[in-house]
């Protein structure tokens, strides 16, 4: 049984975690999760959706059943999620890059004894973007994660078919 001292603490603590309370701060924190836009479902262009169609029917072969051809659509769709997330990501790292070659410039050269002035810049702009890669991995899981169980599934179903 928590003692009064403990409740009092715990209610203290929930006070302090309980999100923006200002409009604006609720406001700002509404879009975070479309900052890169990984995370919304938006209905795909025209030639994007051409392009993912194209690769469901290579997915899903011949094969006329419905099933295969709802979880190869899936699969493509998770594919190109992933080409997404790829592609956020080498923008971060050239990003990265850039904010290195700017940071090093020209500086006198160090002592053996101390770390270059360019690998310290190196792990400053590393130590900056590790948290938004770690935030990209999120998104890359769970694209990866569907386009395995949709294959899965197509490949039961193929084996169904075919005993």
């Amino acid at each position: 049984m928590a003692s009064e001292r403990q409740i009092a603490a715990n209610r203290r603590n929930a006070c302090k975690s309980c999100g923006p309370r200002s409009s604006a701060g609720k406001e700002r924190a509404s879009r975070n999760a479309y900052r890169h836009g990984l995370s919304a479902r938006v209905v795909p262009s025209a030639d994007l959706a051409k392009r993912i169609e194209k690769l469901a029917r290579k997915i899903a072969g011949d094969t006329a059943d419905e099933v295969i051809l709802e979880n190869a659509l899936t699969a493509a769709q998770a594919q190109f999620d992933l080409a997404g997330v790829r592609q956020v990501r080498m923008a971060l790292m050239q990003r990265t890059a850039v904010f290195r070659e700017f940071e090093s410039g020209e500086t006198a050269t160090a002592t053996a004894t101390l770390p270059s002035p360019e690998s310290e810049c190196t792990a400053e702009a590393i130590r900056r973007v590790l948290p938004e890669l770690l935030k990209l991995d999120r998104y890359a899981r769970r694209a990866l994660g569907r386009r395995q169980r949709s294959v899965r599934i197509i490949k039961d179903r193929i084996l169904v078919i075919n005993k």
